[in-house]
């Protein structure tokens, strides 16, 4: 909106009234704080959002792939071929062999449920996720034979385990006799200790080589699944369409939006949810600034007059009007961002500080699956965040304006 040199004098004139105008200096203050809390508002949570299933599912991927391709009864014995298919299937970029179990484990009179998950060495090591993440230990002692399992921090600190404990792994399926079937229970020593930062995860998962988790769960050459990688997660049906028909003889296939559809979607609705929750702030700001320039149209009618008779067009005065508004919402915008980023440049300092003051566990990882609070900005959502504030705002000047631009300036100077 370009405005001329007087159009723009008077616009700052306005921007901040005279010492008797203070009141309209106030509301147009609130209406700047109200658009700058709703912009980083939205932003601080629509990035927390996008963080958090960000890193949900790199680590959900990361541990459980792609895709898997699922044997009946819980056991693939075809594997080889299953894994041969998979690597020649065009968009597939690994295929891993692995046993997936829940069993029980126990240590000095502490039990708690897992999830054994027997992999071939070269997968386990070669497991960035695992990999990155070990806290204790050495995850190269886990090797075949050894009777050395990896397990997780939660897991560790539930059972009271340390490196070199020896927990015992409780199996159902274990030796028949004539008063039933005795349950099959193992000794491992604890190797190594990892924190992937999904609580679920290292709270249950127990990770050893493939060929002792064959032993122990009496699955001979078998395996339970084939965990697959591909080249893009968001077309993972198209690209194992044609695997999905070469195996639908021996197993079936199972990608990550089937095995998360529930999470996902949830999170999908959440984002949606919070977003159209946190516009009505700015919509409110919005408002905001309609009234503070609604007062200041009434308060400055005289000054309106005068400016008229002195030549000032209706256009003038409705851009003058306008500008006050948008600058308001412009400098709010650009004060939320500000604020918006650093809040979540020092999130998870914010969390700790509040826990500490309040003694309340603000993000409880039992409940909200990761251990730190996550964060990813998106600059186009952080775009569309800019341009709804600034129509809104926008749109907020325009009665205003119109009333200002509509004074007459002979009924307002009439007995003057």
């Amino acid at each position: 909106m370009l405005l001329s040199r007087y159009e723009s004098m008077i616009a700052r004139r306005y921007l901040l009234p005279g010492k008797g105008e203070r009141f309209i200096v106030l509301v147009a203050g609130f209406s700047l704080g109200a658009v700058m809390l709703g912009v980083a508002a939205l932003v601080i949570v629509m990035s927390v959002m996008n963080g958090f299933r960000a890193e949900l599912f790199d680590k959900i991927v990361g541990l459980n792939g792609h895709a898997v391709v699922q044997g009946y009864n819980g056991r693939l014995a075809d594997w080889r071929r299953v894994v041969r298919e998979a690597t020649s299937t065009p968009g597939v970029t690994s295929a891993v062999p692995l046993i997936e179990q829940p069993l029980f484990a126990t240590y000095n009179g502490r039990a708690e449920f897992i999830l054994l998950r027997g992999m071939r060495v070269e997968d386990i090591r070669g497991n960035a996720t695992i990999r990155s993440k070990v806290v204790a230990g050495d995850l190269d002692a886990v090797t075949p034979g050894s009777n050395n399992v990896a397990i997780g921090a939660r897991l560790a600190e539930a059972l009271g385990a340390t490196i070199g404990s020896d927990i015992s792994l409780v199996s159902p399926q274990g030796q028949t006799t004539p008063f039933g079937t005795v349950p099959r229970i193992v000794n491992y020593r604890v190797a190594a200790i990892f924190e992937v930062g999904i609580y679920d995860y290292d709270k249950a998962y127990v990770m050893m080589p493939l060929p002792d988790a064959q032993t122990f769960l009496l699955m001979g050459d078998a395996v339970g699944m084939v965990e697959l990688q591909t080249v893009d997660p968001d077309r993972v049906g198209p690209i194992l369409a044609p695997l999905a028909r070469k195996v639908q003889g021996v197993g079936v296939v199972a990608d990550w939006r089937r095995l998360n559809a529930e999470l996902f979607d949830a999170l999908a609705v959440e984002r949606v949810a919070m977003f159209v929750v946190l516009c009505i702030i700015i919509l409110v700001a919005a408002f905001n600034i309609a009234s503070s320039l609604i007062m200041l149209v009434r308060s400055k009618t005289r000054d309106i007059a005068i400016l008229r008779t002195m030549g000032a067009s209706r256009g003038a005065m409705l851009r003058i009007f306008m500008t006050v508004g948008t600058t308001i919402g412009v400098l709010g915008t650009i004060a939320g961002l500000v604020l918006g980023a650093v809040f979540l440049f020092f999130r998870q300092a914010v969390v700790n500080f509040v826990q500490l003051v309040t003694g309340q566990n603000l993000w409880d990882p039992s409940i909200r699956y990761l251990t730190e609070l996550p964060s990813k900005p998106n600059p186009v959502e952080i775009t569309a965040i800019v341009i709804i504030t600034l129509v809104m705002t926008f749109l907020a000047t325009v009665y205003p304006a119109f009333k200002a631009a509509s004074t007459d300036p002979v009924q307002v100077l009439r007995y003057e």
